[in-house]
């Protein structure tokens, strides 16, 4: 592992370990066994290199996500989406860190209009990405409308439930309670 290599795992570890603000140049530099230098040197700031850091740990955790909830061809839309959501909750309690961390992220893109693109691409391919694994449809084949309606809608619910869970694992919705939210806003509408 080159030390580029070794900084972009240092900076994955930080983040999960001290959150993006308390990750200092030194943590980073310390945990690759490299200068503090190289972070200059290869990323140009600590900002773009913890940036990286955290889009690519998300981006991996939503490939893990899409290929772990795979619906069985025989398995209900119920069944799927409770086990969507079961599955999210899992990961909350299991990585706070990350949640936090990408929390973290949204408070540096108002500090950082540079980072708002890279941001709202980010957004993009998580929408793209829940309406995918709702309608079992790959990726690349999901409509605009459902990108912009599902994706955009489950994306928003994800956030606001991470929140409570982070907040207060023990008061928090569990999947059958989300499920029949879901319901009671949906009958409210019709």
């Amino acid at each position: 592992m080159g030390n580029r290599e070794a900084l972009l795992a240092a900076a994955k570890a930080c983040l999960r370990e001290k959150g993006y603000d308390r990750s200092s140049v030194r943590d980073i530099a310390t945990a690759a066994k490299v200068s503090m230098a190289a972070i200059g040197y290869h990323y140009g700031s600590r900002e773009a290199l913890l940036n990286q850091a955290l889009f690519e740990t998300l981006d991996e955790w939503g490939d893990a996500m899409g290929r772990a909830l795979v619906p069985d061809p025989d398995g209900s839309a119920k069944r799927h989406f409770t086990q969507l959501w079961q599955s999210l909750i899992d990961d909350f309690a299991t990585h706070p860190d990350l949640w936090l961390a990408s929390m973290e992220l949204f408070m540096q893109a108002q500090r950082q209009p540079a980072l708002r693109p890279a941001l709202t691409a980010g957004l993009t391919q998580g929408r793209r990405g829940m309406a995918a694994i709702l309608t079992s449809t790959p990726e690349n084949d999901v409509p605009a409308e459902a990108v912009r309606t599902l994706g955009s809608v489950q994306l928003a619910l994800m956030s606001g439930i991470m929140i409570q869970h982070l907040s207060d694992p023990t008061t928090a919705p569990n999947a059958d309670e989300i499920l029949r939210g879901l319901r009671t806003l949906t009958d409210l509408t019709h």
